[in-house]
């Protein structure tokens, strides 16, 4: 069965971190590009981070110097390490997975359109 698994969401207060994680199963990880994305209440969903099977990575201006995403081929799992969090991230965080196409520019992935496979969403709440 091919899924991806998302944990590592919850309360914090602003200021904090939190790690959110997201394992693939049943589809090669290392072909895969990695994103993540966020849906706050009333608001579409928005590109939060990506990173290429090369492990390059883009970041959506309002995380950067904020947020870091990783990937571990090893263990099918990508990261998203946020720091310094603020009551505005608070969203339901969504990871995503696509064939990643090198011939590609780094924008392409910074849309949902090259993403396949979604994760059920984990909500992150930042208190003020």
């Amino acid at each position: 069965q091919v899924q991806l698994v998302e944990s590592g969401g919850g309360l914090v207060q602003a200021g904090g971190s939190l790690r959110l994680s997201c394992t693939l199963s049943g589809r090669t990880f290392s072909t895969s590009a990695m994103g993540w994305f966020r849906q706050a209440p009333g608001q579409e969903r928005e590109f939060v981070a990506t990173i290429r099977r090369s492990e390059r990575t883009e970041y959506a201006d309002s995380v950067k110097g904020r947020f870091t995403i990783s990937r571990k081929n090893a263990e099918n799992t990508a990261y998203l390490q946020m720091n310094a969090l603020k009551p505005e991230d608070t969203a339901v965080y969504y990871c995503a997975a696509g064939l990643d196409r090198p011939t590609f520019s780094g924008d392409y992935y910074l849309r949902p359109n090259p993403y396949d496979l979604w994760g059920q969403g984990t909500q992150v709440t930042v208190s003020s």
